[in-house]
């Protein structure tokens, strides 16, 4: 396993979807293939990275109302993960492996010090995984609905043969081409951002689900969707490991959880709010609460990070 890193020059955002900033493209090489990485940056000032969730339909888009309430006061960087969003979707055997080593490099190669994060869905493991590292790459984490299990997983069991199974199927042209294309028409994804995503069904528009749908229909976009799909990408296995991950906290850590967020997954972020020293907030929504409600939640981060950074600063001056 080896990676490359070589970041290009800015240059203006033309595309419709994102932030609503400057589009850049960081070239990452895994295994001796050469990945186009898509981010984009929006304000000036102290740098806060945004991580979409890993989901067939997650683009660094769902962080944009988030971002528009930070831009004001800080440097938002916001990053489609490979094999997601604008970035590139290369025919790779997806893995926490890969993902590990491109937010390292991704880190280390934007940002020259310890960085804030904020992170939605199944980015959680991967940041705290990586938040023990020295040097440090995170100096406050924010983790949105965390989730450590795929749909599959969750749904129906640890029956991770089946799921391998599954997702190779998937992967093969002509019929895995087919069965991706029928698990992501309109009436299908409606349903699912009814059922797990939104917590309100009229903020569900055709607009949204037209949007969500292209997204969905990006050249190679099967691979790495049903790699999260399959739990190929879960960071951990067992929810002990996962919460070995906050034992002790290496970094302050304050995890939103949406009040309509579906039973399970619900479970799960609560016994990580009851058993570890994270602080913890209820906000409306549910799996995709940053997308959904962005303005209740900055209204929760906004007071902490402010409090957070004059500390962390004074601390710095002495």
């Amino acid at each position: 396993m080896t990676s490359t890193v070589e970041t290009t020059s800015a240059k203006p955002s033309t595309a419709p979807l994102g932030i609503g900033g400057t589009v850049q493209e960081y070239l990452w090489t895994w295994k001796k293939r050469q990945v186009k990485v898509i981010y984009e940056t929006l304000g000036e000032g102290t740098p806060i990275l945004l991580l979409p969730a890993l989901s067939t339909v997650s683009t660094r888009c769902e962080m944009r109302g988030l971002a528009e309430r930070l831009a004001p006061e800080f440097k938002v960087v916001a990053a489609d993960w490979p094999g997601f969003g604008s970035s590139e979707r290369p025919a790779f055997n997806y893995q926490p492996a890969l993902y590990r080593r491109f937010l390292a490099d991704f880190v280390r190669d934007n940002f020259t010090e310890p960085v804030v994060v904020m992170a939605a869905g199944h980015a959680a493991g991967y940041i705290m995984q990586l938040a023990g590292q020295k040097p440090p790459l995170w100096s406050w984490v924010v983790l949105i609905s965390p989730t450590w299990r795929g749909p599959l997983p969750a749904a129906m069991g640890e029956q991770r043969w089946l799921y391998r199974i599954l997702k190779q199927i998937v992967c093969l042209p002509v019929v895995g081409q087919i069965l991706y294309f029928l698990n992501t028409l309109p009436p299908f994804l409606s349903l699912m951002y009814r059922r797990h995503v939104y917590g309100n069904p009229k903020n569900i528009t055709r607009s949204l689900i037209k949007e969500k749908r292209a997204t969905t229909a990006k050249r190679g976009a099967r691979f790495a969707s049903a790699a999260f799909v399959t739990g190929s990408l879960d960071p951990v296995t067992t929810r002990g490991e996962f919460l070995e991950l906050f034992q002790p906290l290496p970094v302050p850590v304050l995890v939103a959880i949406g009040e309509q967020t579906p039973p399970k997954s619900r479970m799960e972020m609560e016994m990580l709010a009851s058993f570890s020293a994270v602080q913890k907030c209820w906000l409306p929504g549910s799996l995709a609460l940053h997308e959904e409600y962005p303005d209740a939640l900055a209204d929760i981060i906004l007071p902490f990070l402010r409090k957070f950074l004059s500390r962390h600063n004074y601390s710095s001056a002495e």
